[in-house]
């Protein structure tokens, strides 16, 4: 009972932050760390992941809720003083498809729970100012809802031309300046404000160095995606609805999941003329576009005289052309290809490093991973993808049985008896573009 009461409580003071908001669109609000109490940390804690990694103090979620209480009384006094010192984020390197790496920024778990109060704070308020057309890291918005949103933005104009943005290394470039003026249009609350501060100029560990950069916010950090949303909104949400749409010949539709955007155009004048824009705008708030991923992709339906659609990635899927069981014309989804190879390549290194462990256990931890690439991937005319995927997640683990031993090999034949035993689940879609 006291559980749901502090979560209603919570809830209330969340309603009345987005009220406020909400009845004055135009103010910079200066009253909201008010709101954040003993009973606002314990939400923010147990909507903190517990089994993330740990930052550079080495402290567990485990070790943090043995005085629970008495560290979010500290948190709390140390926020509302300003005594509170953000930790630097320890960065490791996550390896990329293309062979680059993407960094990574690990918080404390202490600074996570603070993080997630003020995104909370923050979201409340930005909610009511965010479009239709931002889709990444909102409450009851998914990438899924974004597919869908380009799915029927491409099929109303007939494929179109389509705009793929690509911002090169933008959580890593994110101007401070910018950011905080973009900020003080709104929210103006100086504990808030402080404590943002603090966040970016925390520094960064790397291999026991510590960085101090002067731009970027850690991706990784529970407060990045936010600040990330409320960046993109000025740069290119509002000026794309405001300022360009109403500047067109033709219709026009933007659709962006955090820093993957794709614009559809109608007409390839109008496509053209933001083109020639774009990098511009970007770079007005310290941006840089990818030259090479940052493309003008003629999507037109190839049943046209003289048209050759072309195709596009974006959040994991190539849309191309295709034909549908009664011989229409329709944009197709299938999983991409450096999607495919990464989440293959997963699966068998997680064999490789497990292929000691019994086969009941592996087989378990297979279910789970193929659902769940099923879960993500199982959409509308994407079967034949998952169908190699599940062919190629059964080649992989009969490869590295097959290497847990030099006296009991695992040939293929021993394997389909197994597989009667063990059968990973068939491929499927969950999520049809049919379904209500």
């Amino acid at each position: 009972m006291k559980r749901t009461q502090t979560l209603a409580n919570v809830s209330t003071k969340l309603q009345r932050i987005a009220e406020l908001a909400r009845t004055a669109p135009q103010m910079a609000i200066r009253t909201l760390a008010h709101h954040i109490d003993v009973e606002f940390l314990r939400v923010a804690y147990w909507q903190t992941r517990k089994d993330g990694a740990t930052g550079v103090d080495e402290q567990t979620a485990a070790d943090y809720a043995a005085n629970l209480e008495g560290n979010l009384r500290s948190l709390l006094d140390r926020f509302k003083s300003g005594s509170y010192v953000a930790p630097p984020v320890r960065r490791v390197e996550i390896p990329k498809g293309d062979g680059t790496t993407r960094p990574l920024g690990i918080p404390t778990f202490e600074d996570k729970v603070l993080q997630r109060a003020v995104a909370m704070v923050l979201g409340a308020v930005y909610e009511q100012d965010f479009l239709d057309c931002s889709y990444g890291f909102r409450p009851g918005r998914s990438a899924h809802q974004a597919l869908d949103a380009l799915w029927k933005s491409l099929t109303r104009v007939g494929g179109g031309w389509v705009i793929d943005v690509d911002i090169r290394r933008f959580f890593d470039s994110v101007d401070h300046g910018h950011l905080r003026a973009i900020l003080d249009q709104r929210v103006r609350d100086g504990v808030l404000r402080r404590t943002i501060n603090k966040w970016l100029n925390a520094g960064v560990q790397r291999d026991g160095v510590l960085e101090y950069p002067v731009e970027g916010t850690p991706q990784g950090g529970v407060i990045s995606p936010l600040l990330a949303n409320v960046f993109l909104h000025e740069v290119l949400d509002v000026w794309f609805e405001r300022e360009v749409k109403p500047r067109l010949a033709g219709s026009a539709s933007l659709i962006r999941y955090a820093d993957d955007a794709v614009m559809v155009f109608l007409q390839e004048t109008d496509a053209r003329r933001v083109m020639a824009v774009l990098a511009k705008r970007f770079a007005k708030y310290g941006l840089t576009l990818h030259p090479g991923k940052t493309k003008l992709v003629d999507f037109r339906c190839p049943t046209r005289k003289g048209v050759h659609s072309e195709t596009f990635d974006v959040l994991g899927f190539t849309h191309f052309w295709g034909l549908s069981l009664k011989g229409k014309r329709i944009v197709k989804r299938k999983t991409s290809s450096k999607a495919f190879t990464r989440a293959l390549a997963r699966v068998a290194d997680w064999c490789r490093r497990n292929r000691h462990r019994r086969i009941r256990e592996q087989f378990k931890v297979l279910v789970r991973k193929v659902n769940g690439h099923y879960g993500y991937f199982g959409i509308t005319g994407n079967h034949r993808a998952l169908g190699c995927f599940y062919q190629e997640v059964r080649r992989a683990w009969r490869k590295w049985l097959d290497r847990r031993s030099n006296r009991a090999r695992m040939k293929w034949d021993r394997f389909v008896l197994l597989s009667r035993t063990y059968q990973l689940p068939l491929p499927h879609s969950p999520r049809s573009i049919y379904r209500a």
